[in-house]
């Protein structure tokens, strides 16, 4: 039968634990290498008294765990709403408004991604306050925002991603022969870091919404 109005069938059916097992697989396969890793270096070089070792262990293990759930719940649940969000913004009258809702959407992922707030503590210690978590952290939502608007309205026009990437490449790789170079390494894993699990998959379910709907 049809959904109940304001219903969709992918949001009404939804099997919590549907596929866990192959996320579960995915989430080793990328855990184990690193797991190995750890290991071999552990008796190799790094020499971690026995807490501390068990105390990595229990630490993986937990990661390990979260991951997998969290994942499962992307699938489950973030991918479909997005893409379903994605379906209802391509229905607007005015189809420009895409491009002010993709940066709002960009901007309010980032700050919500939990491997960003990581890696701006990270920078902030490192660094000994000289550069503060709030301002790396707006930095990096006000630049995935801007993408994030970009991207809409490569959609609306129907622009080549190239025109976007090879500018911007370019751009990235002259700017880091005129900036400090503790800097450079700190650029480039705030981009892998702002492109995290929460963000890739909640815009990336919105923009196929909208690419299948258009």
């Amino acid at each position: 039968g049809s959904p109940p109005a304001g219903g969709d069938l992918r949001m009404m059916n939804i099997q919590v634990f549907t596929g866990f097992r192959a996320t579960l697989i995915e989430v080793a396969v990328a855990f184990v290498p690193l797991l190995v890793s750890f290991i071999i270096f552990q008796f190799w070089s790094l020499n971690l008294s026995r807490t501390r070792f068990v105390n990595m262990l229990k630490g993986i293990l937990l990661t390990f765990i979260g991951l997998s759930l969290f994942l499962q719940g992307v699938k489950v649940g973030f991918l479909p709403a997005g893409e379903i969000m994605g379906e209802a913004l391509s229905t607007l009258s005015n189809i420009w408004i895409l491009i002010p809702v993709g940066f709002i959407i960009g901007l309010a992922t980032t700050l919500a991604e939990p491997s960003v707030h990581t890696m701006i503590y990270e920078v902030e210690t490192a660094s000994g306050g000289y550069i503060p978590q709030n301002v790396m952290l707006y930095t990096l939502g006000l630049g995935a925002g801007v993408s994030v608007g970009i991207s809409m309205l490569r959609l609306i026009l129907g622009i080549p991603l190239w025109w976007f990437l090879v500018p911007g490449y370019l751009m990235a790789f002259i700017l880091t022969r005129y900036c400090a170079r503790p800097f450079v390494p700190i650029a480039f894993d705030s981009a892998s870091v702002a492109t995290g699990p929460m963000t890739v998959t909640f815009v990336l379910a919105i923009t196929l919404g909208i690419a299948a709907a258009m």
